[in-house]
């Protein structure tokens, strides 16, 4: 029910209706004013009218020309009208409207009479009494015969109460802390609340503004796009945007609703804030205990102090920034340092000694850490410690005490180069980093001096240092299995001989560990034995696997044992389970001894397989374990074909650098090892031909003369005349045995080199002993002045009989 605004002021407010259809109306609209809740029932029927007033709902009959507005009880009733003062018009009406409501009104109704439509709205009357109600009104426009707009009939009813509900939830949702925003199908803004508006833009009334007009939406990328694909879609979608005005953040939720899109955000800085110092604080701690983690991991697989000094510095040192650390054990009373990262030496030699009582050593006694922030801090606490503080070229210390079960273990100090205040969870990860330091370094400790007695051990049971010889110049490498706690059971071993000849040995005890050590010592020990016997490398090999048998039928050990000589340039080879030597050649031909070799000592059964190697002058002998072979990464195969293509390389390199080159390459650091590895090269140097000189003696007693002859003349060639008269003693004795109580053939050998080597060879394997003579007897003394004019004499068997020989000291050069 409605006014507009022509018609208030006069009944030709709507085009197309006469004065004479406003100044008489029809006969029944005249009955309505006694009658108006009859007036307008349709074909008057009653009943439809009768539902109206039983639910409130008021109908009206507005007649445009003549301004008369019908109204039945319940409309009256909605306006506060007296049914009987009512005079019909259409004023009367109007003056109950709501000032403030008036134009909106009147502007509707004219569109509705313009377009000949619907008529709906929403608005305030005004009781005589001064109280206020809503109206919700409903109607439309009737055209006559002529299409002139006629008349408007609808109905009303009161909507106070449902208003005022929407009205309070309308204040709450402008007035909520929470912003809000509605907008239509065509994105203009239908409501927006307080926040909404103070978000969006400085005006306070959003209402009808197209919402991409606002700057603001405009400078968040992809906001826009957002909304669009909200409300192209049935599902409400969530995310975070920091505002670009005030860079706060805030949380958006797009709803899609049947009409447009609400929007709703809330101001999620705080909670943001706090979600990112929880999560800072989470991420600290998780920090937190994963260096302890990580330290506890590396420690863990620390085995030497070293190891351990090594862990901290890469642990602890970067996470806060640190450039020094020192980790000091107390022994003896004495401070000493393990290990130190960022310190000179000449400072590290300073702080060695006793445990000082006024400087920061002194947190010993209290067994509580202590933390200086900078220079003053340090002084002041500790003035009698000034001068290290120079000395140091620090400004902040922490001095965490090392205690283990209760003992002051020692102490570890983390420096910085700057003043450092450290933050309480700092010092607490310390505090409890250091305890992890003291258990690991007491654990490494214990294996120092556990490793130290193995490796004096495994010093003993190998050469100190290999002999220096004519025919040989060798070096050698021992690598134990894994970190080297164990002492091991491989060993090699250069072993002079008579005539400039050397043994090379190289063995292995399978397994490691002290009793491979042990069973290790006693076969070298009579492997050495065996040597000096001069015994072939064959019956050396079934000797020691007599001995090895003897120990248990759980030792096996492997044995190569070769013999060089220089005078032939051979190498007499017998192996026992072990992989074939190498020889390098002067023009880099490397090549591996082709014999199939025998079982282990210990299960073996002589004889012993021996082969014969002609090694040229200058090439370098190569004798190894399994253990530099075959590793888990490769099998023996692959490793002997990379150890040939490294010794192609090495082959002019010095013998040393030569071990150490293999050692690395075929046993990195990084690798740990399954076991033992020895290592022996040797370079040979065959004998000079003017150096070596052999004639054949007649089997009677012409050959003693011959044979004195013959070193009167060889003697005089090489100017050692000083030896001739001692030599033709020897040589008369050796062959007078020969002729007496050996046979033939007979041959004499003398050989130049550090000493002058006497060689009598004859077909008997009969060795000479020496025996005491009586002093009535006649003979029997020629091997004790043998003894008395040699330096060393022996005899060996070779393959047509056997040797006696002697060694006499060349006279010292003239001086010029």
């Amino acid at each position: 029910m409605t006014g507009g605004a022509g018609s208030a002021a006069g009944p030709h407010g709507a085009p197309g209706v006469t004065e004479n259809a406003a100044a008489e109306p029809p006969q029944g609209l005249r009955r309505t004013l006694q009658e108006p809740a009859q007036a307008l029932v349709p074909n008057g029927k009653t009943g439809s009218w009768d539902g109206y007033q039983a639910t409130g709902v008021g109908a009206w009959e507005w007649y445009l020309a003549s301004g008369l507005l019908v109204l039945d009880q319940p409309s009256m009733a909605l306006l506060d009208l007296d049914p009987d003062t009512y005079d019909g018009r259409i004023e009367t009406w109007l003056s109950r409207v709501h000032s403030d409501d008036i134009a909106r009104v009147t502007a509707e109704v004219d569109m509705a009479i313009s377009a000949r439509g619907a008529y709906q709205a929403e608005y305030r009357v005004c009781w005589p009494d001064g109280s206020t109600r809503w109206l919700q009104v409903r109607g439309r426009v009737e055209a006559d015969a002529a299409g002139n707009p006629l008349r408007m009939l609808g109905t009303a009813w009161d909507t106070t109460q449902e208003r005022t509900t929407s009205d309070g939830l309308r204040s709450a949702l402008r007035n909520m802390s929470d912003g809000f925003l509605s907008v239509g199908g065509d994105w203009r803004v239908i409501f927006a609340n307080v926040e909404a508006e103070r978000l969006l833009t400085s005006q306070h009334d959003l209402t009808g503004r197209l919402l991409w007009d606002l700057l603001v939406i405009r400078r968040v990328p992809g906001l826009e796009a957002r909304c669009r694909e909200a409300a192209a879609g049935t599902t409400p979608i969530s995310f975070d945007v920091q505002w670009p005005d005030t860079r706060r953040w805030y949380r958006f939720r797009l709803v899609p609703v049947s009409d447009g899109l609400a929007w709703y955000f809330t101001d999620i800085t705080e909670a943001r804030t706090l979600q990112a110092e929880q999560e800072a604080a989470e991420r600290r701690a998780a920090e937190r205990s994963a260096r302890i983690q990580d330290l506890a991991s590396s420690l863990a697989e620390a085995v030497t102090s070293l190891d351990i000094v090594a862990a901290v510095a890469d642990r602890v040192l970067p996470p806060f920034g640190a450039s020094g650390l020192i980790i000091q054990v107390i022994e003896d009373g004495r401070m000493r340092t393990v290990g130190a990262v960022g310190y000179s030496q000449p400072f590290l030699d300073l702080i060695n000694g006793p445990v000082p009582d006024l400087s920061p050593a002194a947190v010993l006694g209290r067994r509580r850490p202590s933390f200086a922030s900078s220079v003053d801090e340090f002084i002041l606490h500790y003035p009698a410690a000034a001068d290290l503080v120079a000395a140091s070229g620090k400004q902040a210390w922490a001095y965490l005490p090392l205690v283990v079960s209760g003992r002051v273990l020692g102490l570890c100090v983390i420096s910085f180069d700057r003043p450092r205040t450290l933050t309480d969870a700092e010092r607490a990860l310390l505090t409890t980093l250091s305890g992890l330091i003291a258990q690991a370094l007491e654990r490494a400790r214990l294996f120092d001096a556990e490793h130290a007695r193995s490796q004096a051990l495994q010093r003993a049971l190998l050469p100190r240092q290999l002999p220096e010889l004519p025919a040989v110049t060798a070096a050698a490498r021992y690598l134990p299995a894994g970190r080297g706690m164990d002492v091991g059971g491989d060993w090699y071993d250069v072993i002079p001989l008579s005539a400039d000849r050397v043994a090379l040995v190289i063995g292995d005890v399978m397994g490691h560990g002290l009793p491979e050590a042990v069973v290790m010592g006693r076969v070298r020990t009579a492997l050495q034995t065996l040597s000096d016997l001069e015994l072939p490398p064959d019956e050396v090999l079934a000797h020691l696997n007599d001995l090895v048998c003897g120990l248990g039928d759980d030792s096996f050990v492997t044995c190569l044992y070769a013999i060089y000589d220089p005078t032939t340039s051979s190498c007499t080879v017998a192996r026992a389970g072990h992989p074939p030597p190498a020889v390098v050649c002067p023009d880099g031909t490397v090549r591996f001894a082709q014999d199939e070799g025998d079982p282990p000592l210990g299960v073996a059964g002589p004889p012993f397989e021996v082969s014969e190697l002609q090694i040229p002058d200058g090439a370098v002998l190569v004798l190894y374990t399994d253990g530099l072979i075959d590793s888990a990464s490769c099998d023996p195969g692959v490793g002997m074909g990379r150890m040939a293509g490294l010794l192609r390389m090495l082959q002019a390199e010095g013998l040393d650098r030569m071990c150490d080159i293999l050692t690395q390459a075929l046993l990195p650091d990084d690798q740990q090892q399954g076991d033992d590895a020895a290592l022996l090269v040797a370079r040979v140097r065959a004998t000079a031909p003017d150096a070596v000189a052999t004639w054949p003696l007649p089997e009677d007693p012409r050959a003693a003369g011959a044979a004195r002859q013959h070193v009167r003349d060889q003697l005089a060639s090489w100017h050692l005349e000083e030896l001739t008269m001692t030599t033709e003693l020897v040589v008369s004795e050796l062959v007078g045995n020969v002729v007496r109580h050996a046979r033939g053939p007979c041959r004499l050998r003398l050989l130049r080199s550090r000493s002058l080597v006497c060689e009598v060879f004859d077909g008997s394997l009969t060795t000479p002993r020496p025996r005491r003579a009586s002093w009535t007897d006649e003979g029997g003394r020629g091997l004790q002045l043998i003894a008395a004019l040699c330096d060393r004499w022996g005899t060996r068997n070779v393959a047509t009989g056997k040797v006696i020989w002697t060694e006499q000291s060349l006279p010292a050069p003239s001086l010029p």
